[in-house]
């Protein structure tokens, strides 16, 4: 796959302002403290995500960035998409020329692929990742959907503990 560092460098800083967002602006010199990345390499992941409409800049003494958008509507697939990232599983980037200038015979396989994966980042949203991390965390709610999706969870001596003291 040709996912690089650059998709999920932006996929992680959209989850870190996704998550801190809420009380307003996030500098990007915060995200980079946090995430280990490059603060240039940010502005610049920034600049593309601001032009495709992902996030708003705010300018002056607590500026910074924040989404533009409600979580439930950015689409991992989105994020991705605005940083100019390739999902291909071909060796021929879809020119189908990667055999001697022919179709290779594994061609629709990677292509299916493709779809597959597309399709799947573009199922998931924002908002679920930021309500797993902070199921994770401790920190968020669940419901009866998420007790389905988990599946049974280990109990305590009394077996009585409730579901949100174990995520």
């Amino acid at each position: 796959m040709r996912l690089t560092t650059k998709g999920r460098f932006a996929v992680t800083a959209m989850m870190d302002l996704a998550m801190r967002g809420e009380d307003g602006p996030v500098a990007l010199a915060s995200i980079s403290e946090r995430q280990r990345i490059s603060l240039s390499y940010l502005e610049q992941l920034f600049g593309k995500l601001r032009r495709h409409k992902l996030v708003d800049s705010v300018r002056g003494p607590g500026g910074g960035y924040c989404i533009a958008r409600p979580l439930e509507l950015v689409a991992v697939a989105d994020i991705i998409r605005a940083v100019d990232e390739q999902l291909d599983a071909t060796q021929c980037g879809g020119r189908e020329n990667c055999h001697d200038e022919h179709r290779c015979m594994t061609h629709d396989l990677w292509s299916t692929l493709n779809t597959k994966m597309f399709d799947y980042l573009a199922s998931v949203t924002l908002a679920q990742l930021v309500e797993r991390e902070k199921q994770k965390r401790g920190g968020g709610t669940v419901t009866l959907e998420d007790k389905r999706r988990l599946g049974p969870q280990p109990r305590g001596r009394s077996g009585r503990e409730k579901i949100s003291a174990i995520v």
